[in-house]
């Protein structure tokens, strides 16, 4: 006697066509019954016919299928995974075992490696409803800016443990469009990698960033003339919008890449033994990204580039225009205060400088000063420490302020009213 192991989907059908066979049912109400169509329900009552219940049996059940990855490939695959790529993704996994000469599919590898206990699957976490921002439809219509802080290097450079990879990306392709490791996300990093992709690629119609600092004012509801952020100012000088996210969310696109770059780009930097910002940024513009825009990277909706190429006039400007810029007063001496630093005016002028009046001063991304009074450049020194010490109170009262003395409380004199008086015979005394 044979045994089988039934659903109690199958079960069912079996009852229904042994009815049907009994004639207790029509062909036509048991295919009803059963959901399947009329001739379904005649090949099933020809196999239990045949087969009894053995018909509604699948004739591969309890058999190995033919796709089945061999014992001996799949120990040597999880092997090499466990030495070398144990904190990979599957689908970076999957890439480097292809360089051992294993290929399966994606789905195949993150299978095996959650059997295998060596990857584990993130659970999602419910969150709000938030309706998706359509991309743009021309490539550089829009660029994402933002900054990632992370162990990039994975403790290899010595210096610091922890930098930031500032990056642009395309809205309409996911295409990073340029990016370098900085200390942190400030107005000279910014500029600098700013440069670079305005010379590489032109600008951008629209910048979406988000709510930092250094990007926008928040300390008032709406920005004036006279409090623009730096970074803006020389944003709507080159003619180039800036947009603010007011969420992670809003700017979900570059967060998911900083995720997957997290991921990928820590462990092809690890392979290959890169350990500093310098050889960071050159294998990023020359390898990675054209791979990663390759890889990742999708059509726009419409054909079409809006990167717009810097005029001769900006590229000779852009030093200046990417410059952290502050207004200054001449004081009477001809010194301008400026960061901790003291700046002497020198005699000999391209242009007549009075007291009191307001310069700009540049500091340029090189850390160079410049002061400048009506679009010409004044020729200053720095006064050192030993210099600035020798200065006199008088003379400089807005650098060496004068020392307060330390006011004492009043006491009255002996034969004050107030002494001749006890609490007690104050709190007794009548009251008028």
């Amino acid at each position: 006697m044979k045994y089988f192991t039934m659903s109690q989907k199958e079960v069912e059908r079996l009852e229904i066509i042994k009815r049907s066979l009994r004639k207790e049912l029509t062909v036509e109400g048991a295919a009803k019954i059963m959901g399947l169509s009329e001739r379904q329900t005649y090949y099933l009552r020809k196999k239990v016919k045949k087969k009894d219940a053995g018909g509604l049996i699948h004739g591969n059940r309890g058999r190995e299928g033919n796709n089945k990855i061999p014992k001996e490939k799949k120990e040597r695959m999880v092997k090499i995974i466990r030495e070398k790529y144990s904190d990979f993704w599957p689908s970076h996994a999957k890439e480097k075992l292809e360089d051992h000469g294993i290929y399966l599919s994606c789905e195949a590898v993150r299978k095996i490696m959650i059997e295998k206990d060596i990857w584990k699957p993130k659970k999602r976490k419910a969150s709000e409803y938030r309706s998706k921002r359509p991309p743009k439809e021309h490539f550089g219509e829009m660029a994402i800016l933002d900054g990632s802080y992370h162990d990039w290097f994975e403790g290899r450079d010595k210096t610091e443990k922890k930098c930031c990879l500032i990056l642009f990306l395309d809205d309409a392709t996911s295409i990073p469009l340029f990016g370098m490791f900085a200390k942190n996300e400030n107005l000279k990093d910014l500029y600098q990698c700013s440069k670079g992709y305005f010379l590489h690629l032109g600008k951008p119609k629209i910048i979406y960033s988000d709510g930092l600092r250094v990007y926008h004012n928040n300390l008032m509801e709406k920005e004036s003339e006279e409090r623009l952020t730096q970074f803006k100012t020389s944003m709507e000088e080159l003619n180039i919008e800036l947009i603010r996210a007011h969420s992670p969310e809003a700017k979900g696109k570059i967060e998911t890449i900083f995720r997957t770059l997290q991921n990928r780009l820590v462990k092809e930097m690890r392979l290959r033994g890169i350990s500093d910002k310098e050889t960071a940024n050159k294998y990023l513009f020359e390898e990675f990204f054209p791979w990663f825009s390759k890889r990742y990277g999708k059509a726009p909706a419409k054909k079409g580039n809006f990167h717009r190429e810097l005029s001769k006039k900006e590229k000779d400007s852009l030093p200046v225009i990417l410059s952290e810029r502050h207004t200054r007063v001449v004081h009477n001496d001809f010194c301008i205060y400026y960061k901790t630093k003291l700046f002497q005016l020198l005699k000999d002028q391209p242009a007549t400088v009075r007291k009191k009046e307001r310069v700009i001063v540049e500091e340029r991304m090189d850390s160079t000063i410049w002061i400048r009074l009506r679009e010409r450049y004044l020729n200053y020194k720095e006064i050192t420490t030993k210099e600035r010490g020798a200065i006199s109170e008088k003379n400089v009262p807005w650098i060496l302020p004068a020392i307060q003395k330390k006011k004492t409380p009043w006491k009255p004199t002996a034969d004050h009213p107030w002494r001749g008086y006890s609490v007690s015979e104050y709190q007794t005394s009548p009251r008028v």
